[in-house]
């Protein structure tokens, strides 16, 4: 199983109560992905937000800087919001990339849960998964071919049109970001690109009904078992100890959680519904490295088995050193215990 991180380039408190500049937050964010290379992880995704607290609005732009600073790690979207791009310029952008990177480019490519992209380019949001079925359809073209004819709705036709540079590898892989919408999971499963499923909170057993019908789906268009892979992006944190992650990780989750749970009309974070979330089926992966290897290993088993699991830790708005601490426990402990032979 490949593990890696998830970031949003978000600015931390530095752990006395300041705020990180955004100079610092995106030092420390390359600082990561630098230590997840150099302790064996598989890949470093870098997602895409247009809100002041988050700095990951240029995706490629940090992970081409990444790229030039590491050898061996996969970099990739966490996700790419699609539906309020170009996919030629998405294509291009992750092209250039894979040559920076020498082959070690992906695209995770969604709808987005964060709807603030929309008005910021002049999309509506009553066109939300028009606009996504729409230009996933181009990109794939445009991955699958370097002269493009193409039509649509939402975007000028192209005529026999080249698209360049073109990537090293090919093709470049993309793999499709999903929430809870079986139709995103048929859709994925009939289009025959992997699988990452965004796991936030509740139970994550509850999506075996879906990954089976995303299967069914990619059997029914005649791909094979072997190409429907599987990944999980989970929120978690790892520390030496599960008391200690717990101490580093829930004061700033639940602040973060009750911050977007007001925009969004969910329920206060409480300390019982985060431990909750602990149990052998919740979401999150958070405590020691022997625990949390345990966790993952039972979620992987529950769900039909999966191929990639990446931790998202920027919620909780823990400090530098402690992020640093957990890529290194990551790297040194926890992969090593998931694909022990």
């Amino acid at each position: 199983m490949e593990i890696g991180i998830d970031s949003f380039a978000a600015s931390f408190n530095d752990g006395k109560g300041a705020k990180e500049s955004s100079e610092d937050a995106i030092a420390n964010v390359l600082e990561r992905i630098e230590l997840a290379d150099k302790v064996g992880l598989d890949v470093f995704g870098i997602g895409e937000h247009h809100r002041k607290d988050m700095l990951d609005s240029a995706t490629a732009v940090i992970l081409a800087a990444a790229a030039a600073r590491t050898k061996r790690i996969r970099l990739t979207s966490a996700v790419a919001v699609l539906s309020a791009a170009d996919p030629v310029r998405v294509f291009q952008s992750f092209a250039t990339l894979d040559l920076i990177s020498k082959g070690r480019a992906e695209m995770v490519v969604g709808r987005g849960s964060s709807t603030e992209a929309f008005p910021l380019f002049g999309y509506s949001l009553h066109d939300y998964d028009e606009l996504f079925s729409e230009k996933l359809d181009l990109l794939l073209k445009i991955r699958d071919n370097e002269f493009v004819t193409w039509s649509g709705k939402f975007r000028p036709a192209l005529d026999n049109l080249p698209v360049y540079p073109r990537p090293l590898q090919n093709p470049l892989p993309i793999w499709l970001g999903v929430g809870g919408t079986p139709e995103s999971f048929v859709r994925a499963g009939t289009l025959g690109l992997p699988l990452m499923v965004a796991v936030i909170g509740g139970e994550t057993h509850r999506f075996r009904p879906l990954i089976d019908l995303y299967k069914q789906a990619g059997a029914k268009a005649g791909h094979s078992q072997e190409k429907l892979k599987v990944g999980l992006h989970s929120l978690g944190y790892v520390a030496n100890t599960t008391d200690e992650a717990i101490k580093d990780f829930y004061p700033g989750y639940a602040q973060t959680m009750n911050t977007i749970g007001r925009e969004r009309g969910w329920p206060m974070m409480t300390r019982e519904r985060f431990e909750a979330q602990l149990g052998s089926q919740g979401a999150l992966l958070v405590g020691s490295p022997e625990e949390v290897a345990e966790k993952i290993l039972r979620h992987s088993e529950a769900l039909g088995g999966i191929s990639r699991l990446t931790f998202q830790m920027d919620v909780a708005s823990t400090p530098n050193p402690k992020i640093l601490q957990a890529i290194e426990l990551i790297g040194s402990k926890v992969s090593p215990l998931i694909n022990k032979s």
